[in-house]
């Protein structure tokens, strides 16, 4: 067990997971998105949290990856690259180069993620002392504002035990399928949000995404309430991509 008072002095590091292969929408994180690539925005976003103290983008060794890498240089952001399916062992072996003890998961195709809500999550954590903590375990907020951070030791365990290629390629699906071996703690919301579709995965997605970011030329600062905001005040946007289905875990 972790002594008490040990989390609050723990390197804390966000590993931002990103590919170009996409069945759905290939190349999705380096789409334009008002001026700036996806991932761009999705980097710039998680480092306004005031809880983590390095941000990594994972991405694979593949040839078709090389993009990837050339924009986190162009964006002077830490990159590493791992194996292009089992993404357990990406996560693993860059949470294990960076000297992380707790990590915070978070998918490139995000780009309204919200640096409040990051650190909520982180804050939860830190208090509770869970294995793993996720505020889209038990959802309330819009789907595109997942937060999942859990420590080192989790993250070994489930490298160690993961056997199905779903885990692998999940990370974290054996940490909360585990609450046996796993103190699991889901962060919930006062409302319930989940109904609304604010994740990149299909074209519709895109095109939703271009229209909250165009209310809000210049700037990639605007928080999660500012976005609800803006759809109480122009409902139809959400109708831009509402009949997306969520892609099933099990599909790869």
């Amino acid at each position: 067990m972790m002594p008490l008072g040990r989390m609050d002095s723990m390197k804390i590091v966000a590993i931002i997971q990103a590919r170009m292969g996409s069945t759905r929408l290939p190349g999705k994180v380096l789409k334009d998105l008002e001026g700036d690539t996806v991932l761009s925005r999705v980097i710039a976003r998680v480092k306004r949290s005031a809880t983590i103290g390095e941000v990594i983008v994972a991405t694979s060794d593949a040839a078709g990856d090389d993009v990837i890498v050339a924009e986190c240089k162009r964006l002077n952001a830490r990159v590493f690259r791992g194996d292009e399916k089992d993404v357990l062992d990406r996560y693993y072996r860059a949470a294990q180069l960076f000297k992380a003890e707790v990590v915070v998961r978070i998918t490139a195709d995000c780009p309204l993620i919200d640096a409040e809500l990051l650190d909520e999550t982180v804050n939860r954590f830190l208090a509770d002392r869970p294995d793993y903590a996720s505020n889209a375990l038990e959802r309330t907020y819009p789907r595109g504002l997942d937060t999942e951070v859990f420590t080192m030791r989790a993250l070994e365990l489930a490298w160690s035990k993961s056997s199905e290629a779903y885990q692998r390629a999940h990370v974290t699906p054996y940490m909360y399928q585990n609450p046996e071996r796993f103190k699991v703690l889901a962060v919930k919301g006062e409302k319930d949000y989940s109904g609304l579709r604010w994740t990149l995965d299909a074209s519709e997605d895109l095109e939703f995404l271009r229209a909250v970011y165009a209310r809000f030329p210049g700037r990639d600062d605007f928080g999660w309430r500012e976005v609800l905001n803006l759809l109480d005040r122009e409902p139809k946007l959400t109708e831009l991509n509402r009949h997306v289905a969520q892609k099933d875990m099990h599909e790869g």
